[in-house]
């Protein structure tokens, strides 16, 4: 079924986008994530649409979400530090859902989520503002999930030898 959705006005961006925040805080990202839709569909730059809606997309990795979704908004986002942080946070989130999966290569799988986010951690912390140590944060939270699972480690090299016949 279709609907013609109704558009919301510029004026009530900012309180839409207060509302989309409070959702998120409420663990229901569905609907933030469609307020965020609505303030972008009148205002397709809006930063921290785009940025709410990346993060309401992650709320929903494992639950039907998917990153490659969330990564389709990094180039809307102004500036290497913010490309860089997100797409941390992407892989990152990424890593914690592959866990709570708990499929059978989720270890190997979740340790290369993470050392990506790390990797984006990095680069994003040489271009932050000043007195932004969001990215560093998160650095060490990822490092600090690393070496408190020795589970998480790097997919083994699994070298082929074919079997011969005799």
């Amino acid at each position: 079924m279709q609907f013609e959705l109704k558009p919301i006005s510029k004026a009530g961006i900012a309180e839409a986008l207060e509302k989309a925040e409070r959702y998120r805080l409420l663990n229901e990202p569905t609907l933030a994530e469609s307020i965020c839709l609505d303030v972008l569909h009148i205002d397709a730059e809006n930063q921290q649409a785009l940025v709410m809606l990346l993060l309401a997309l992650t709320d929903q990795f494992g639950h039907g979400a998917s990153p490659m979704k969330a990564r389709e908004i990094l180039p809307r986002l102004e500036g290497e530090y913010e490309q860089h942080y997100y797409a941390g946070i992407i892989w990152e989130r990424a890593a914690h859902a592959q866990l709570r999966a708990g499929s059978p290569n989720a270890a190997f799988t979740a340790f290369d989520g993470f050392s990506k986010a790390m990797d984006c951690y990095n680069k994003a912390a040489t271009v932050r503002p000043p007195a932004n140590d969001d990215a560093i944060l998160r650095w060490n939270t990822c490092a600090r999930t690393l070496m408190r699972n020795p589970n998480l480690r790097p997919r083994p090299d699994e070298a082929y030898e074919p079997v011969l016949g005799e």
